[in-house]
């Protein structure tokens, strides 16, 4: 499963601009990778996973602003279209399940 966080955060104070640069690092700090700006996903293996997941980015929201969290399937993300301009982009493919030995 994968996990989208997106977040339209207020910035005009300086202790929101804090705020929100603070919030953008704990989503890189927890594994979340920056697909836009204000979005940011991760790969989870369960829905247990995202749960927790989902529990940690609720302990770091900041004050004001939206954040919405959006889970979907890996067969969802690989039907994603992506464009750099007016050229469309290769499709990602999910990353392979670990192995347990």
């Amino acid at each position: 499963m994968w996990m989208t966080v997106m977040f339209d955060l207020p910035v005009v104070e300086k202790a929101e601009q804090k705020a929100a640069t603070a919030f953008r690092n704990t989503l890189l700090d927890m594994g979340f990778e920056m697909a836009q700006f204000s979005v940011y996903m991760r790969f989870c293996s369960s829905q247990g996973e995202v749960d927790t997941y989902s529990k940690r980015v609720e302990a770091a929201l900041p004050e004001g602003g939206k954040v919405n969290i959006l889970t979907f399937t890996d067969r969802q993300y690989e039907r994603i279209q992506t464009f750099h301009g007016r050229n469309r982009q290769t499709p990602q493919k999910a990353p392979d399940q670990y192995d347990l030995f």
